[in-house]
């Protein structure tokens, strides 16, 4: 940062003050002043900082939990979906045995009025 200088219209406070200026506006670090630079920029929470530092700390928590949860209702949907196709399985392997045995049923008693029919069935005296 360049001082502009119109002719010798300065003040003696502004010269005093330019002089203290380094670094483009930065002040130099006064002797009095006993504080370190990290002391100096250190910035204490205010109460509203905190609670709103805690809030989204356990917002964040809580999304976390909700995430897991929809992926455990997730996993909970496939097993239910495994479950109700070995069901339908089931029934459907149990209808066809009942299929059979009615199948069974009807021919043991077609052969068995063959046998009658024949005369197969009766013994001979």
């Amino acid at each position: 940062m360049k001082r502009l200088v119109v002719g010798s219209m300065t003040t003696p406070e502004y010269n005093e003050w330019w002089v203290k200026r380094i670094n483009d506006n930065t002040p130099k670090s006064s002797q009095e002043n006993s504080q370190s630079i990290e002391e100096h920029l250190r910035v204490v929470p205010s109460e509203l900082e905190i609670i709103r530092q805690d809030f989204e700390r356990r917002n964040a928590d809580l999304e976390k939990k909700i995430e897991q949860m929809e992926e455990e209702k997730m996993n909970l949907r496939l097993d239910m979906d495994v479950q109700e196709l070995e069901t339908k399985k089931l029934r459907k392997g149990k209808n066809k045995a009942k299929e059979e045995l009615d199948s069974l049923k009807t021919n043991y008693k077609k052969l068995c009025l063959s046998i009658r029919t024949v005369g197969l069935g009766k013994t001979s005296e």
